[in-house]
């Protein structure tokens, strides 16, 4: 045996992913006594700016904005525990085909081999039990979703380490509720058009696809407040309008698919650390 704490890792693009997707198990393992480590590979500069001053836009500041959002985003990581906050600290991409794709040093024009080699020295340094990161898709196609996605399955395959390896991801039944909840709160928002809402019906899982539901329920005022903290961004935030009571209701279960495990337990599961204790 050994006295090393279970460990859980999430890899995300920006300051903010941390507490959308995974904010509940980060903060219910973090209250279970297990090491919680957010690794955040962006600087979020492409965020908006003060008084909301959209990228690109005079007046937005890229360098100031990521100064910003680097300590939201330890206000979020005190909200949460999380025990430990490791930055990459690459250039935020931005949205897909935004002229900062193909900023030098963004991280989407970051080797992939590059990345990976940072984040398996933090992997060797923390050796987690569960890895968790997006899909291949970075779940809705975002640059530095699909990038994250990427360093972090090259990073596994440099290190030994045999992790339970689990990516975030939505039951389609979920998507249906948000986009009743976003009309219920938007009154004026427009009908998407059809290629739009066909692109929106890929987004998720079946939920019969789900190998992995953590209740989370207990832990959604924590989730909501750590949003919060990213106030900066709170127009893009539409979880924030709709109340903390709300909020803990539509939110309180978080979903992932298990594609790498050693420890052979049974799906569907509803811990991330079921077979490891």
């Amino acid at each position: 045996m050994t006295d090393r704490p279970l460990t859980l890792m999430a890899v995300h693009a920006h300051p903010d992913d941390e507490a959308t997707g995974t904010g509940g198990v980060l903060a219910r393992y973090a209250a279970e006594g297990i090491r919680t480590v957010l690794v955040t590979c962006t600087d979020g500069g492409c965020g908006d700016g003060t008084g909301g001053v959209k990228p690109g836009d005079p007046g937005h500041d890229p360098t100031a904005v990521a100064s910003i959002r680097r300590e939201e985003l330890r206000a979020s990581c005190d909200v949460l525990k999380i025990s430990d906050l490791e930055m990459l600290d690459y250039g935020d991409s931005g949205m897909t085909g935004w002229p900062s794709n193909d900023a030098p040093g963004s991280f989407w024009q970051t080797p992939v081999e590059e990345g990976a080699a940072r984040l398996a020295e933090l992997m060797r340094h923390y050796r987690p039990d569960v890895v968790v990161t997006y899909d291949e898709n970075g779940f809705y196609g975002h640059p530095d979703h699909i990038q994250a996605h990427r360093i972090t399955m090259a990073a596994l395959e440099m290190t030994a380490l045999t992790p339970k390896v689990y990516w975030t991801t939505m039951p389609r039944s979920m998507m249906q509720r948000f986009g009743e909840t976003m009309r219920e709160f938007h009154e004026d928002m427009p009908e998407p058009d059809p290629a739009e809402a066909a692109a929106m019906a890929e987004i998720g899982l079946p939920d019969d696809e789900i190998t992995t539901w953590v209740d989370t329920t207990a832990f959604s005022g924590q989730k909501f407040d750590a949003l919060a903290a990213h106030a900066s961004q709170g127009e893009n935030i539409f979880f924030l309008r709709m109340g903390k009571e709300r909020f803990g209701e539509l939110m309180g279960m978080e979903t992932f698919v298990r594609v790498k495990d050693a420890t052979g337990a049974a799906v569907p599961e509803n811990d991330l650390f079921a077979g490891l204790r």
